[in-house]
């Protein structure tokens, strides 16, 4: 996983911009800010952010407008955003989490708090990813122990037409029946040979495809470590 997440600030007060950019970026974090919801959507577009902290009030656009934005977008609707707001009705709040919001922060906010939320969206967001991969792979074992059981009974089909083929060579055959006995081996070892041909392609494909998932697993318990350990000691700080 990489250390050095990305988080696009958007607020249109500069004070917790300033804020937000100094201590984060301290903390090894890759920072980037929106004044409004509208410079929020093209930065999200230019930056492509982990994590989007978002103001809910805000002129030209509100959080919650830009979250219905991102949230109805294929390509950005998976950016987690935790949006923080000086309003602490429950049922703004309520509404929030039914667009897709994955945290709330109540103005005003402790830096600490702050930090620990943004680092259990992070970790929820990894362990999502990982149990998508997961079932990627339990999705590749199915599709090709679905498509291999075909070659596996044409193959055993195969082998019993030849031992009826060979029976039928019994003794004191007449030479007029050997050409076709013959013509009938050939068929079935070149049908043999073509679904076994087949199958260690589709073994081939599989195990290629199975590798390049693992490469994109993280161990359940060294994913925790990461997240236990935190940015600020990654970085040294």
């Amino acid at each position: 996983m990489n250390s050095r997440k990305k988080i696009l600030i958007v607020d249109d007060e500069q004070l917790n911009l300033e804020f937000f950019d100094v201590m984060l970026s301290k903390l090894g974090f890759i920072v980037e800010k929106a004044e409004d919801g509208v410079e929020a959507l093209e930065q999200v577009k230019r930056f492509e952010p982990d994590v989007i902290m978002l103001d809910n009030i805000m002129p030209r656009m509100s959080g919650w407008e830009v979250t219905k934005t991102l949230k109805a977008d294929p390509l950005y609707r998976d950016i987690p955003i935790i949006m923080f707001s000086a309003l602490g009705d429950v049922k703004d709040k309520v509404e929030g989490f039914e667009l897709g919001i994955d945290d709330y922060i109540t103005k005003p906010f402790n830096f600490s708090e702050v930090l620990a939320r943004i680092q259990a969206v992070l970790r929820n967001r990894e362990l999502y990813g990982q149990i998508l991969v997961r079932e990627s792979r339990l999705n590749l074992a199915e599709a090709f122990t679905s498509a291999i059981k075909p070659y596996i009974a044409d193959f055993l089909k195969s082998i019993d037409d030849l031992d009826a083929a060979c029976a039928g060579i019994a003794p004191g055959a007449g030479a007029e029946a050997l050409p076709g006995l013959v013509a009938r081996i050939r068929e079935k070892t070149l049908g043999a040979r073509k679904n076994i041909t087949e199958l260690s392609a589709t073994i081939d494909k599989t195990i290629s495809e199975w590798e390049d998932l693992k490469k994109n697993e993280i161990e359940v318990q060294a994913l925790e470590k990461q997240f236990r350990k935190g940015p600020q000691q990654k970085q040294g700080i």
